[in-house]
């Protein structure tokens, strides 16, 4: 089945200090969202890559694109206000039935294994939903006081989340809620059930300058 990975890099990315997105940042000498696209493009022949982008650095992101690059399985668009809405302009460029990935533009350490295994789940179950354990010990906060919970009980989730477009796209039709974080929480809501997948350790969020030197050690054991 034909195949969609919807790159999310339509954050500002403020944590990081200074004014260029992160997903622009130089990482071992090529932007950080290089890594992710060349991820997804050497998962599979036919995936297709549909990468959302800030409104005011389309232009710098097809930039990477022309370096990098054949156009021909690469479309860009601009975000939204909130993730939920820059995901639902990217599914817009979804023409066909199809296993849609979601994937953070900065989860740059995404293995062919993970995007993979994720593939098989949505293709069975309709989801695949990549998640780890937690390895710190949790605490939930109820009105100034707070209650330990087991570990075991909690998993910390991860992208790409992948479904079968006759589920993330219908999914999409309804109105944004504060409480929509993924993709997951909205086909939660849609009335669906979530398949789980185990995700990787080293497949982290680059958020912090910290992160992006770790990602660089990583990358250089694995020789890219």
């Amino acid at each position: 089945m034909i195949k969609y990975a919807v790159i999310v890099a339509g954050g500002s990315g403020t944590r990081m200090g200074g004014t260029l997105p992160k997903q622009f940042l130089p990482l071992a000498d090529k932007p950080l969202l290089y890594y992710t696209i060349r991820a997804f493009l050497d998962a599979y022949d036919d995936m297709q890559v549909i990468v959302v982008l800030p409104l005011d650095y389309i232009e710098t992101g097809k930039e990477v694109i022309d370096a990098w690059f054949d156009h021909s399985r690469i479309q860009v668009c601009a975000g939204g206000e909130t993730r939920f809405h820059s995901v639902q302009n990217g599914l817009q460029l979804v023409t066909q039935e199809s296993i849609i990935f979601v994937h953070d533009a900065v989860r740059c350490l995404v293995s062919t294994e993970l995007i993979h295994r994720c593939y098989e789940a949505a293709l069975e179950k309709g989801t695949g939903i990549p998640v780890v354990p937690a390895r710190d010990s949790i605490r939930i906060l109820t009105d100034g006081d707070s209650s330990s919970i087991e570990r075991e009980r909690v998993v910390l989730v991860q992208t790409p989340q992948t479904f079968h477009s006759g589920i993330l796209l219908p999914a999409y039709n309804i109105d944004h809620k504060e409480k929509f974080t993924d993709e997951a929480s909205v086909v939660e809501a849609f009335g669906l059930k979530l398949h789980l997948v185990e995700g990787e350790e080293t497949n982290i969020k680059v958020t912090t300058p910290s992160d992006m030197s770790i990602c660089e050690t990583l990358l250089k054991k694995k020789g890219v």
